[in-house]
């Protein structure tokens, strides 16, 4: 199974900036992007920060965007967005009993479950009783068949101040929920970091947002240091043998060669704008 992965799009309502960006026209590069070259892909999740505020307009903007995508796409909640405002917009968006956004999805590569971590008093995450209970019927319902993760904010220290001090909030007890289940991969957003590694023998992987990204020095003791740093989306292949996952750099703009080293060397690198000519 292709999936995408798009995180923290932290859009703002048409004609407004953010870190002297417009939001908006990142998101369209993207999915202009994803739709050119992986319309073959079989879901798209957008991990949260859907919107900057949580504007009603910032949401109307998404869904106007999203028409381009030819693949279902799954959004989620991150600490900036609002429910209220999203749920007006997006209504048919699954939610639970409680009316948090998340969702259970079978597929060809197992079972993926899309988790709400918003707490509304802060930007740190939370996963409540009532989303435990809900997440531990999910995973019952499972059997035993891969399953695959989807949430904002990390459930473990990345070991990076900024990000782990808006963590999801006791960690330790979620991880307890997922012991004994087949958790195949846990896809997170939140950090705006290109970060992979294992957390309870469970393989997890985030990346970088699409307007701006948490600068990496480990030096500041206060604050969020961000940058301008190129925004990604990942590419997921989720075999039985293997999870593959690329992030593609979608608005690089540095030249591009066909490198052919079996020619003489005179003909060895050709400008990929040359050799597409006829």
């Amino acid at each position: 199974m292709k999936m995408i992965q798009i995180t923290d799009l932290h859009l703002v309502p048409p004609g407004d900036r953010l870190f002297d960006n417009d939001p908006g026209e990142r998101l369209k590069a993207c999915l202009a992007d994803v739709a050119r070259h992986h319309a073959d892909a079989e879901l798209c999740v957008i991990t949260g920060d859907l919107a900057h505020h949580g504007e009603r307009s910032a949401y109307i903007r998404l869904r106007e965007a999203l028409e381009v995508l030819p693949m279902p796409v799954r959004l989620l909640m991150g600490n900036h967005d609002d429910r209220g405002n999203f749920r007006s917009v997006f209504p048919e968006a699954p939610v639970d009993d409680h009316g948090f956004v998340q969702s259970v999805l079978d597929t060809s590569a197992g079972r993926f479950l899309f988790l709400d971590t918003k707490r509304s008093d802060s930007h740190a995450g939370l996963y409540c009783e009532q989303r435990q209970a809900w997440l531990r019927a999910r995973l019952d319902e499972a059997q035993g068949k891969p399953v695959y993760l989807f949430m904002h904010h990390p459930p473990l220290s990345v070991h990076f101040r900024p990000a782990d001090d808006i963590m999801l909030d006791d960690g330790a007890a979620f991880g307890r929920i997922l012991d004994g289940h087949a958790i195949r991969h846990l896809f997170f957003g939140h950090v705006h970091r290109p970060i992979t590694g294992s957390w309870q023998n469970i393989p997890f992987s985030t990346l970088r947002g699409l307007n701006h990204q948490l600068w990496l020095d480990f030096s500041h003791k206060r604050g969020i240091p961000c940058s301008m740093e190129p925004p990604a989306y990942a590419i997921a292949f989720l075999n039985p043998d293997a999870v593959v996952i690329h992030t593609h750099d979608f608005l690089d703009g540095s030249a591009k060669y066909l490198y052919e080293p079996d020619l003489p060397v005179e003909r060895q690198v050709v400008p990929m704008a040359r050799q597409a000519q006829p």
